[in-house]
């Protein structure tokens, strides 16, 4: 019998389901009301715990879905993540190359943001958060192959654009 415990098990979650909602929301306000909600809901299934073969797979999961839910009723029209989430740059670095540093993240957040939902999600839980594939098919309801497909897709689009973009300016 597991012994799943919210305190233990559940809350430690909250800093990954933050960034898979900000992933897919694009606002860091809508991602901690959907964190808190998708805590809620976890916390109100706790009699089902025993059921669920991995509770942080159905927390993704309950997350993702909200996510996708806010984004229906608000319509797209998101703005893009701000200036606090791009990664910091090599302290050491002369100013120019800063700017360089920063603009180049700043690119591959623009085309990450957007790549189709199903392959920026699944980016985010294998890139950014280490999720394995079995555990991103779980969370995302799809199969382990139609994952690594959808990886590989954002992978070459990010790549493509990237290089479109560098080459060309556009």
């Amino acid at each position: 019998m597991k012994n799943i415990s919210f305190r233990n098990d559940v809350l430690p979650l909250k800093n990954v389901l933050y960034r898979l909602a900000l992933r897919i929301t694009l606002s860091r306000e809508e991602a901690e009301d959907i964190v808190q909600d998708t805590l809620i809901k976890v916390w109100s299934r706790r009699d089902d715990w025993q059921d669920i073969d991995s509770i942080e797979a159905f927390s993704l999961t309950v997350c993702r879905n909200l996510s996708l839910d806010r984004l229906k009723k608000a319509g797209t029209d998101n703005q893009p993540i701000g200036e606090g989430e791009a990664s910091a740059a090599d302290a050491g670095s002369d100013p120019y190359e800063r700017m360089m540093q920063r603009d180049r993240v700043e690119q591959v957040k623009r085309i990450i943001d957007s790549l189709p939902e199903r392959q920026k999600s699944c980016m985010q839980l294998r890139d950014f958060e280490g999720k394995s594939y079995r555990e991103i098919a779980v969370a995302l309801g799809m199969t382990e192959e139609q994952v690594k497909v959808n990886i590989f897709r954002a992978r070459q689009a990010v790549k493509q654009k990237y290089n479109e973009i560098d080459r060309y300016g556009l």
